[in-house]
């Protein structure tokens, strides 16, 4: 059984504030080795779950957060962020199932750390009408190999979100959302154990053929991007194919998930330009 560890850094435990996620900031040190932690957590558990081989993507910023020396020596890092798949990087490779670790919730959330999608000058984005974060959008990708994502892990807004988009995923709260900037932060030992349990959980249901199914959509896809400014949807227009529906919002329609994934991180793109 081969396993997909895709590990962000906001959701990480006890991250609350941008300084902890920024390489420039004293505090992103501390953070890299919580985040590291929290994924070798998840790499215990696969383990003792039944997985047979590993691989982590890492899918924060530039893409090097994880510190490779003290990464479980049992799993293979995929780092930076110029991939074709980024922070599912490796999907591709025979992948059965994928955990999502230290993930955060949707641009919007009423009650979600440091909620975002993709990039801050992203308001809102809808896949087939359906509004998704980085959880959908990356879990789509995933379900286009074939595989479900059995576990995510961040605040309860995320997982709050990812149960209302995934019938079946297992949630692991590491910390609680009290404002965007702000959580009642569990211990990184506790959250720690917590993953590790959670991620054994979900790895021997889906081994027992319970759990989620892959996250599909009915094709054609349709992705809309609401942005922050008209100036970046003037950018996202450059697309060939692309509908402007108002003054902030563009629409393009692909045939199928992959290709809509291809054309959410070009419209995305060609806005910050």
């Amino acid at each position: 059984m081969k396993l997909l560890i895709a590990a962000d850094m906001e959701g990480i435990s006890g991250v609350v504030s941008w300084n902890q996620v920024d390489p420039k900031h004293p505090e992103y040190a501390r953070f890299r080795k919580i985040m590291t932690g929290d994924v070798n957590a998840a790499v215990e558990g696969a383990f003792r779950g039944g997985a047979e081989e590993i691989i982590v993507a890492d899918g924060h910023g530039g893409g090097y957060n994880i510190l490779l020396e003290a990464l479980d020596p049992r799993a293979r890092l995929n780092a930076g962020n110029a991939a074709p798949l980024v922070m599912v990087q490796g999907i591709s490779s025979g992948i059965d199932a994928a955990l999502f670790i230290g993930y955060h919730g949707r641009a919007g959330h009423p009650l979600a750390v440091l909620n975002h999608t993709w990039d801050t000058h992203l308001l809102n984005v809808w896949l087939n009408e359906v509004l998704v974060g980085e959880t959908g959008i990356n879990a789509l990708v995933c379900g286009a190999f074939g595989a479900p994502v059995l576990l995510v892990s961040g605040d309860q807004g995320l997982a709050e979100e990812a149960t209302a988009l995934i019938s079946g995923i297992e949630t692991v709260i590491v910390k609680r959302a009290t404002s965007y900037f702000s959580a009642e932060c569990l211990p990184p030992q506790e959250a720690q154990e917590r993953i590790r349990h959670g991620v054994e959980k979900a790895v021997r249901a889906f081994k027992e053929g319970k759990g989620p199914q892959p996250f599909k959509l009915s094709t054609p896809v349709t992705v809309t991007i609401e942005f922050s400014s008209a100036a970046h949807a003037d950018g996202a227009m450059r697309l060939p194919g692309a509908s402007r529906l108002d003054g902030r919002k563009v629409s393009a329609s692909a045939a199928d998930a992959m290709a809509a994934y291809h054309i959410f991180r070009t419209l995305v793109q060609l806005s910050s330009q």
